[in-house]
């Protein structure tokens, strides 16, 4: 392998750091440590590329750079697309630290595997014999060699562990006893060990993966496991049948509820700690299916509560409307999207900024979706008839400047939110619609008075998420005329683009071409004009137009503001946001 100052010098030869930067990194290197790879200790120096980008040559960008300086194929080991199972049979977890080597991907002629050490390949003739396959070393950043090492094995270990467990059982009892026992013994315990390490690594994985979602889901003969990483889903894992089960259970157990029940739908939380050691909750729940319980785990942003509103995407003119709607004292704001659309996001950073030393925030939620220490926080309890409406009476005599009323599902909590804004509070809530104008209209189907509404309704905010472009990879093409027509319609606000970016794909990305996710939105004021409309008759897509010549952005039309800045793309917006009628 090329030693620390080697690579080094040829970033120096190569222009990608000065003569300056050598000479200073060369003493530092000297005390770095001995269980580091020479790439990790340059990588650990955090120097920076002397390009337009000025990016830090970190682990992967000093992996790609060794692999091109010595001819050999660079790979970023991507977990989710690792068969785990079939990897960890082609050799033991002794034979690879020994060679400083991990399996990556089998197929039927030939067996992938990264490596630490290029130069030193002597290793390649006995795996080959052993599995009778060609061997295609390839170059990978030595510290997810050395961390998929150990988690991948664990995890084969655990699952290994866990069935043999359920076996032993299953082996000890007789005839008449396993006649009896048969549906007890069909899963492993989910107190096993085993089963336990399954559960804590794939809450920490989920956590590298910057997942929002955990999805085990049971079939016939495997347990698929899924996460839902930037809105969509990615195939992470197959677990045997009995160990989804135990899995399950354990989550179960950890989520406070009731083991023995697995014929209705069950809710609960639990709160853990991320490899970073910060505080994360999750909000676990469970479904009856045709083989046995769903699960699916939320898993709640601990950065929510600390998020500033230019992280959100706000255009300007809309956040600083928003501001203005938020800060009345008396009146009715509404945040509306469907489920996964950033809802608790902007609820909760809203609430933060809103609430200082003078207020008093009392919030009705079902579930509380995220603690937040500044807020007076109740839960729904349908069991002892704690609902929204009679949880908005409590709360009215607590005294309170702001409510929040987690959702606004049916006629009387709308009449108690009604109340509330009427006898002098500010009522944040949310409500489903696909746009804006349509919560005035969904109220009044609800059965709240048009008149009231006149009287109470500050404005709605429809909000969306879209996938936002990997700033790595993604690349300008020219704009087609159709394509932007489609996006923004009739309304000319958007200054057309005369350059766009598409999704290109790399290793940072998952080769999907997108990196994290933004809002669009569509804020609607109720102005003194709109008020005129909002009768028994109203007619919507008049409200719509009065909302745009009042200056509300649509949905795609903020959209089309984060295309022209090459934020998103064209068609990730369309995906997301529906067609408004003019």
């Amino acid at each position: 392998m090329l030693s620390n100052f080697q690579i080094l010098d040829a970033l120096k030869k190569e222009s990608w750091i000065t003569a300056e930067q050598f000479q200073a990194a060369r003493v530092k290197v000297r005390q770095a440590s001995a269980e580091l790879s020479p790439i990790e200790q340059v990588a650990e120096l955090m120097l920076t590329r002397l390009d337009d980008a000025r990016q830090i040559l970190d682990e992967e960008l000093v992996t790609k750079f060794v692999a091109k300086l010595l001819n050999i194929k660079y790979l970023k080991v991507d977990p989710l697309k690792i068969d785990v199972d079939t990897v960890t049979q082609v050799m033991s977890l002794a034979y690879a630290e020994r060679h400083q080597i991990l399996a990556i991907e089998v197929k039927s002629e030939f067996i992938v595997v990264a490596v630490m050490d290029p130069t030193d390949l002597n290793w390649i003739q006995g795996l080959e014999q052993t599995n009778r396959k060609k061997v295609i070393p390839v170059l990978a950043n030595p510290a997810s060699v050395k961390r998929y090492q150990k988690e991948f094995y664990n995890l084969s270990a655990s699952i290994k562990g866990a069935n043999k467990t359920k076996m032993q059982a299953d082996n000890t009892v007789g005839n008449l006893e396993q006649l009896i026992e048969l549906k007890g013994s069909e899963e492993a315990d989910a107190n096993d060990q085993h089963v336990v390490q399954i559960v804590d690594w794939l809450l920490q994985y989920a956590f590298k993966q910057r997942a929002s979602d955990i999805h085990i889901e049971p079939r016939r003969e495997v347990g698929k496991v899924r996460f839902r990483i930037d809105g969509v889903l990615h195939d992470v894992y197959q677990l045997p049948i009995s160990i989804t089960h135990a899995v399950v259970s354990r989550f179960k157990i950890l989520g406070r509820m009731d083991l023995a029940e697995r014929r209705k739908p069950l809710d609960g939380r639990v709160k853990t700690k991320n490899p970073d050691g910060m505080e994360i909750e999750l909000r676990l729940s469970t479904l009856p299916t045709a083989f046995g319980e769903k699960f699916v785990g939320r898993i709640f942003d601990p950065t929510v509560l600390s998020r500033d509103f230019s992280q959100l995407g706000l255009e300007p003119e809309t956040e600083k409307l928003w501001r203005e709607l938020i800060s009345y004292p008396t009146g009715i704001v509404l945040l509306t999207g469907p489920t996964g659309s950033g809802k608790t996001t902007t609820l909760y950073t809203s609430l933060d900024l809103l609430a200082t030393p003078e207020v008093n925030i009392c919030t009705i939620e079902d579930p509380i979706e995220m603690v937040d220490p500044k807020l007076n926080q109740m839960q729904v309890h349908h069991d002892i008839n704690l609902d929204f409406a009679s949880g908005v009476r409590a709360l009215l005599r607590q005294d309170p400047d702001i409510i929040m009323i987690g959702e606004i599902r049916d006629q009387e909590t709308a009449h108690m939110a009604v109340q509330a804004a009427l006898t002098g509070h500010l009522v944040v809530s949310t409500l489903h619609t696909n746009d804006a104008p349509s919560a005035i209209t969904r109220l009044m189907e609800i059965g709240v008075e048009p008149y009231l509404l006149n009287a109470t309704m500050l404005g709605v905010m429809a909000q969306r998420l879209v996938r936002t472009l990997c700033e790595r990879c993604k690349e300008p093409s020219s704009l087609e005329q159709d394509a932007w027509l489609s996006l923004v319609g009739s309304v000319n606000k958007v200054p057309k683009p005369e350059l766009i970016y598409h999704p290109v794909g790399c290793d940072y990305c998952r080769n999907t071409g997108y990196q994290g996710r933004q809002g669009i939105y569509e804020l609607l004021e109720v102005t003194d004009e709109l008020k005129g409309m909002i009768h028994e008759n109203t007619d919507l897509r008049e409200v719509r137009k009065q909302n745009v010549k009042d200056g509300m952005n649509l949905l795609r039309i903020s959209g089309a503001y984060k295309v022209a800045q090459g934020l998103t793309t064209i068609e990730e917006v369309l995906r997301v946001a529906p067609k408004a009628s003019l």
